[in-house]
């Protein structure tokens, strides 16, 4: 395992419900997918929070890496840059259910990614969550159940079925209200967490933000 790997474990093993919007976010979008900020204006918005992790988690693209990799490379002089991610939002079947996985800390160039990345959701076998899940292995990244309660079937039903295919872990801290201000959905996700808790699986957090302001949806 990688130590930029490892870095990432380490990172989702501390995220509780206060590591959002303000500290950790790691399911966003820009423009090049379904947001309204462009990779730049998103990155800048998260250096002016005071961001610690970020990630850019766009549909089926991860056109929106180099662009923000080259803006810190340029902008290295700043104190307290955020760390960046590589991030990707991809379509999938989880026990016949359509669901989002959010691919983290991937080698955006390798191979394995390259299916997931053609602009809409795959197809045909790459469309079942399994192969999804070992694709963002084999390229080197972590796979996270996004949003476990927005499905029509149970969250806890495609949870527990998203451990038994080797996800690494859900997305617990969630807006499931949409607020103008971001802020978890108690209920549901203590709900989630105490199910994720007892699997030992990583927890993750974010705004889906697709609007301008990184401090709700």
């Amino acid at each position: 395992m990688s130590d930029q790997l490892l870095l990432l474990r380490e990172v989702l093993a501390n995220i509780d419900e206060n590591s959002c919007p303000k500290n950790i976010n790691l399911h966003c979008h820009t423009l090049l997918s379904d947001g309204s900020l462009s990779p730049i204006e998103l990155i800048s918005q998260a250096y002016s929070i005071g961001l610690r992790h970020i990630a850019v988690t766009d549909h089926h693209t991860v056109d929106s890496f180099s662009i923000i990799t080259n803006w810190l490379k340029d902008n290295n002089h700043l104190p307290s840059l955020p760390f960046f991610w590589s991030g990707i939002e991809i379509s999938c079947l989880l026990k016949g259910c359509l669901v989002h996985l959010i691919g983290l800390g991937f080698n955006t160039e390798s191979e394995f990614i390259k299916p997931y990345i053609l602009g809409d959701a795959p197809n045909g076998n790459f469309l079942q969550a399994n192969v999804a899940v070992k694709s963002i292995h084999e390229a080197g990244g972590i796979s996270i159940l996004a949003h476990p309660a927005r499905y029509r079937l149970p969250y806890s039903e495609l949870i527990k079925e998203a451990f038994s295919i080797g996800f690494d872990g859900v997305e617990v801290w969630y807006d499931y209200d949409m607020s103008v201000d971001w802020r978890p959905s108690r209920l549901i996700c203590n709900s989630i967490n105490s199910q994720v808790t007892a699997l030992q699986m990583l927890k993750s957090c974010g705004t889906d933000t697709h609007g301008l302001s990184l401090l709700g949806r």
